[in-house]
């Protein structure tokens, strides 16, 4: 059995940020769960473009507001707590925090090794 508390997480290498956002790593694929699970926070303001070309993605919204549209759609679909949204397509998208951070769990398979952070074209490097 695996347990860990945030407390735990919040100031070690699991603890990855970037512009705009905040990634607390709680499962990795050294688990060996064969996904991982983050709690994760865009902060308010933030626009990202992102693209997992290498993961699928999975989002349970649990605090904030925020949108989120694919590249290709015009629509901005609305993220707010107990919405899910998943980019079942390697799905170029934008997600952003509107009046409060939003804060997201999030399951990535194949499982993040702990380490990633955007690249420039916003994926994260293929799991080794």
């Amino acid at each position: 059995m695996i347990v860990t508390a945030l407390r735990d997480i919040l100031g070690t290498d699991q603890d990855v940020s970037g512009p705009g956002w905040n990634s607390r790593r709680l499962l990795l694929a050294s688990d060996g769960m064969g996904f991982s699970l983050t709690d994760t926070v865009i902060k308010k303001g933030a626009l990202l473009e992102i693209e997992y070309t290498h993961h699928l993605e999975a989002c349970y919204c649990v605090e904030g507001n925020g949108q989120i549209k694919t590249s290709d759609d015009e629509t901005w679909h609305p993220v707010e707590p107990f919405t899910l949204y998943a980019l079942d397509q390697h799905d170029r998208h934008m997600v952003r925090a509107t009046d409060a951070d939003l804060r997201l769990v999030c399951v990535f398979n194949p499982p993040l090794s702990g380490g990633e952070v955007h690249r420039k074209d916003g994926s994260y490097a293929p799991s080794s």
